[in-house]
């Protein structure tokens, strides 16, 4: 370790830049769908980077009257407020030019003579394993300026953090590529469904209830006083962080139930295509699908997730492209707090076109579905190892020879 220099954030190539809280700081009026400048919310920065799914944007006159908190490309944003601690990297992939922070947030500037922005990423990724010293606040964590100067940092000479961040950043973009093409299958399944049995759907086709062309519905459960979060071995038992669409699953989020308890379920065990529906809270109707072993070979679902199963009228992906999110959240059982029960998914409306029909759907888009889950496996099997390599890459511990 004699050439690499150990340091803190307070004391690196590196400037650490608040956003903009003043008497300009936009209302929630100020924000739109679309428009000039992308003011990220705490769900654009997750703990895998970025996250486009839910954004808002302020105008160019309200951009130009802001002072600090907005994005050079190589920055790095890292949470600070609420979600401690995730990170996310500014790069020429990011499709926004104009960029800015919340008051949850800072942005990290490195010297790009003395420090390789990618190497600070994965470093700043390090760090948030060892955060607990340094935030504060019991009703919502904080992690002010002032402690995150005295956090730790070892920086190698610039050429080996470039060969640091190329050894990470490969596995990473592996990860994309395959991310990205789950996407891309998914959403060409779901093409094939809406040309077959929407754009080109006859009026012959019967209407039934969901019920008709269901095999089963059921639910999971949990342990009497719920699942212990301190569990960390068992059986995984999934909920509505797990519900994200084919073969999706954030391993971080894991929680499960002991194998005895598991055993002696009576329903909620999870087969290979079943349909799951999240049926509580706000993430109502939320829909995911795995198979072939993964993400594991053996789970199941607590009391807050349906597994649906069809009936030999259907096929299993058939049924996952039949039942849409949004009609599945207008379901709402319950005023109060949203969700669906079991007599109003019965009741569930579905125009059933010929079973050759559904087969044929099932032989050209199967293929796709496998194909989702054996990326699926690559990418647990890619992130397993990014996240093993990196520590003891950044820290040392594992040399690379430029």
């Amino acid at each position: 370790m004699s050439e690499w220099k150990e340091c803190t954030l307070g004391n690196s190539p590196i400037e650490i830049i608040d956003g903009d809280r003043g008497e300009n700081y936009p209302s929630q009026t100020e924000f739109s769908n679309s428009g000039y400048c992308l003011f990220l919310n705490a769900k654009n920065v997750c703990k895998s980077g970025f996250s486009f799914q839910e954004c808002q944007f302020i105008t160019a006159e309200k951009d130009n009257v802001l002072r600090k908190g907005k994005l050079n490309r190589h920055d790095i944003v890292l949470t600070t407020r609420g979600t401690v601690g995730n990170v996310a990297y500014y790069g020429e992939h990011v499709p926004y030019e104009n960029i800015r922070i919340n008051s949850g947030m800072v942005i990290i500037r490195p010297n790009q003579n003395e420090l390789y922005p990618l190497f600070c990423y994965y470093s700043l990724i390090n760090l948030r394993f060892n955060l607990d010293t340094y935030i504060s606040g019991t009703a919502q964590p904080q992690l002010p300026i002032k402690d995150m100067v005295n956090m730790p940092i070892s920086l190698p000479s610039l050429s080996t953090q470039r060969a640091i961040a190329e050894v990470l950043s490969s596995l990473d973009d592996k990860i994309d590529l395959l991310t990205r093409q789950n996407a891309t299958l998914e959403a060409l399944a779901q093409t094939y469904f809406r040309e077959w049995f929407v754009e080109e759907a006859s009026e012959e086709w019967e209407t039934m209830r969901l019920w008709d062309i269901l095999e089963s519905i059921e639910s999971g459960s949990r342990p009497k006083g719920g699942i212990d979060p301190n569990l960390l071995d068992g059986v995984p038992s999934l909920g509505a962080e797990s519900i994200n669409g084919i073969g999706v699953y954030d391993f971080s989020k894991t929680k499960y139930v002991t194998r005895e308890f598991y055993s002696n379920m009576r329903r909620g065990i999870v087969k290979s295509y079943d349909v799951l529906i999240y049926k509580d809270g706000a993430y109502v109707g939320k829909k995911g699908m795995f198979g072939n072993g993964f993400p594991f070979s053996e789970f199941a679902v607590n009391e807050h997730v349906f597994i649906l199963r069809s009936n030999a009228k259907a096929s299993q992906i058939f049924l996952y492209f039949l039942l849409q999110e949004e009609e599945l959240a207008q379901l709402n059982s319950n005023s109060a707090q949203p969700g669906l029960n079991q007599p109003a998914m019965n009741a569930y409306e579905v125009v059933l076109p010929p079973i050759k029909q559904i087969h044929d759907f099932e032989v050209l888009a199967k293929p796709m579905i496998d194909k989702i889950f054996s990326n699926a496996n690559q990418i647990k099997t890619l992130q397993k190892l990014r996240d093993t390599l990196l520590p003891k890459l950044v820290n040392g511990e594992v040399r690379i020879t430029v």
